[in-house]
């Protein structure tokens, strides 16, 4: 895969000034990698929602079964599914009205990206948020 879902801009943007982060797949297990980057931006600052079907609270935040039972606006939909999975949260997002989808490490759906980037969405994909933080250490 090439960089263009990689935009060090977007990626710096997202970071420093993203507020509210709806996690697709978190749940309460504290060993997954949702639950970590959901908690690592909730320490800096940073509202997590929780989007799981068991729709449980997460990290103090309530959960719901999807992204339109969310009741906030969304700056970016994370989306910790497998990549088979992706496209359906991505397109949730579109429909919803997110700003931006952030698919982690080896999560990847390029027809999903370029979906979400033509309805006007910022994508980052195949990248992680705890690592990327840690390599530009937004405010």
């Amino acid at each position: 895969m090439d960089n263009r879902y990689a935009d060090e801009k977007v990626i710096k943007r997202l970071l420093g000034q993203a507020q509210t982060w709806a996690f697709v797949g978190l749940g309460n297990h504290p060993h997954r990698t949702a639950y970590e980057q959901a908690r690592l931006l909730q320490v800096r600052g940073r509202r997590i929602i929780p989007v799981h079907p068991a729709a449980e609270t997460v990290l103090g935040e309530p959960g719901y079964a999807s992204l339109s039972d969310v009741p906030a606006k969304v700056d970016v939909v994370a989306v910790y599914r497998r990549s088979e999975h992706a496209g359906k949260a991505v397109d949730e997002a579109i429909a919803t009205g997110a700003g931006a989808v952030w698919l982690p490490l080896d999560v990847i759906d390029v027809a999903a990206a370029q979906r979400a980037r033509d309805a006007g969405l910022d994508v980052v994909m195949d990248r992680c948020p705890g690592v990327e933080w840690a390599l530009r250490r937004p405010s």
